[in-house]
């Protein structure tokens, strides 16, 4: 009876992060470049009182054995790396991935971190960069007398005066990784490399199963708004149960203790 409480209260303790993970979701449903996260739960350990197949005194084998499991646990937060909705922005600097890859930041430490979000502004220095000033590498620089920048699907950038020649250009490169879903996230849209993700290998766009670019566009979250309801409310509805579950054995032992009566 004992077992049973704390079985059950390992559920809920499950439910509570599944619902964290749910309400992050949908917290980020605006972002740009944001991946919806998926919460796994594995069984924990079980009490063996008999195994299957063991021979009993009169000479049969038991068919199937006798576990009692002991709950549940989390065991991993997943990141879902499928292609989100795009919006058609009309700002030059707006930048899409369409297939695998990641834009590459440099932090002001020197590290490199990779994203998604591809709404980038253009520094006092005439730097390509995301919203907190880091700067996107290879590095873009525009100069002052740039009226359209350019970039095509292989991402490949020119900058170009009001004559249409051109002023400076380049090539924007990606990376993409084995697994991404083993990537450590940083916020603020930002992954950083772990070992679980594996190296980055850096590409031009287009080229080797990297995605191309699209520009005047962004990729928006990935997040299904009816999946995330559905998924609270079976949480939800787990939470309950296993609340009943605990309830329950707690009434079953005040009926012991109130048999001597």
């Amino acid at each position: 009876m004992i077992r049973a409480l704390w079985t059950a209260a390992t559920g809920m303790e499950a439910q509570q992060i599944n619902q964290d993970v749910v309400a992050n979701n949908l917290a980020n449903i605006n972002t740009v470049g944001f991946k919806k996260a998926r919460a796994d739960f594995q069984d924990l350990m079980y009490q063996i009182y008999s195994k299957a197949g063991v021979e009993t005194t009169s000479g049969s084998e038991l068919p199937v054995g006798l576990e009692v499991g002991m709950g549940v646990k989390p065991i991993a937060v997943q990141k879902m790396f499928s292609q989100g909705d795009y919006q058609q922005t009309g700002n030059q600097f707006d930048l899409a991935i369409e297939g695998d890859g990641f834009f590459q930041i440099e932090m002001d430490d020197g590290r490199t971190v990779y994203t998604r979000a591809g709404n980038f502004k253009v520094n006092r220095d005439g730097y390509l960069c995301n919203s907190e000033g880091f700067r996107l590498i290879p590095e873009v620089v525009i100069p002052t007398d740039t009226v359209h920048f350019i970039v095509d699907s292989g991402g490949t950038w020119s900058a170009v005066d009001k004559i249409g020649d051109a002023l400076a250009g380049g090539r924007i490169e990606l990376a993409k990784f084995i697994n991404p879903a083993g990537l450590s996230s940083l916020g603020r849209g930002l992954l950083e490399e772990t070992e679980g993700s594996g190296d980055a290998m850096t590409g031009n766009a287009g080229e080797e199963g990297v995605g191309t670019i699209s520009q005047h566009f962004l990729e928006m979250s990935n997040v299904n708004v009816v999946d995330e309801m559905v998924k609270m409310i079976v949480g939800q509805r787990a939470y309950e149960i296993n609340s009943k579950a605990i309830q329950t054995a707690d009434s079953m032992l005040q009926i012991i203790n109130n048999m001597k009566r």
